[in-house]
């Protein structure tokens, strides 16, 4: 494997199709304001790298970066690649990554507008995210220990597990399929709209409108605040210890919880009232 240390690329495709390389303590930078840099290489590892330019790391096959930062201005950083694994690494430039696959992401941090769009098999341990939109369409996604801010997340996706993490975000899980999420505190509105077989385990949920339209929702040893008009036209299976604000025309399935608050059953339903409503000792 070739080893460059300590350079500067500034220029486009300087490094274009590169193969077997390892990059140390380099950048991409300079008022040429070159893109694309490492486009269609091939088993690359960056260690200790700064990144300012555009689209730097376009279908690239077996990459390897650590200890680098991604500046705002590296706009679309890694697109069509296979095979990523990032650590210890900041990425900043909006769009950071789309329609990848096999991506791990250990101990990163990052401020991406779009973040992991359409990719497939994402691994994530200790990611900070603050995203507008994050993992649209995006499929097999394990994540652990996710601190994400933002709005708009998880939508049409597929396979879904995250577990001890923390998510203030609105329109989370709109129209997505076979997910669970354990452990974890989740705060925004509109959640899991139109959602497919979501389970939530141990979970704290915070915020108005949740689960509306959701067919074989779950939540098992659940608490609620601040919850109101909640599983409107839902298949619901819920174990809730604590109160619900109010609950509005659930379609059917069992709620348990300590109380409910209020129960809004209306003439004008557009699906009959088949829920079973316990409260809880």
């Amino acid at each position: 494997m070739k080893v460059i240390k300590s350079q500067t690329f500034p220029k486009e495709r300087d490094l274009y199709a590169s193969k077997d390389l390892k990059l140390i303590n380099c950048k991409f930078d300079g008022v040429e304001d070159g893109e694309s840099a490492l486009k269609e290489s091939e088993n690359i590892i960056v260690e200790t790298s700064y990144f300012n330019l555009r689209y730097p790391l376009w279908h690239v096959n077996n990459l390897e970066i650590n200890k680098s930062v991604f500046s705002e201005n590296s706009r679309a950083a890694i697109w069509y690649s296979y095979n990523v694994k990032i650590e210890n690494s900041k990425l900043n430039g909006i769009k950071a990554l789309r329609e990848c696959k096999n991506i791990e992401l250990n101990n990163i941090e990052s401020i991406s507008p779009e973040f992991a769009w359409k990719s497939l098999q994402i691994k994530s341990k200790n990611l900070k995210l603050d995203s507008e939109y994050a993992f649209f369409e995006s499929h097999d996604i394990t994540l652990d220990n996710l601190e994400f801010k933002g709005k708009y997340s998880f939508q049409y996706c597929d396979n879904v597990t995250i577990k001890d993490s923390k998510l203030d975000t609105k329109d989370c899980f709109w129209h997505s399929k076979n997910v669970v999420i354990k452990d974890s505190i989740v705060k925004g509105e509109y959640l899991a709209w139109y959602s497919d077989n979501v389970t939530f385990i141990n979970c704290k949920i915070i915020g108005t409108q949740p689960f509306c339209y959701c067919k074989k929702l779950k939540l098992i040893n659940c608490t609620m605040e601040k919850t109101d008009l909640a599983f409107e036209y839902s298949e619901v299976d819920a174990d809730i210890n604590s109160s619900i604000d109010s609950v509005k025309n659930p379609y059917k399935g069992v709620i348990r919880a300590k109380k409910i608050d209020k129960l809004i059953i209306t003439k004008d339903s557009k699906y009959p009232f088949e829920t079973k409503i316990i409260e809880k000792d």
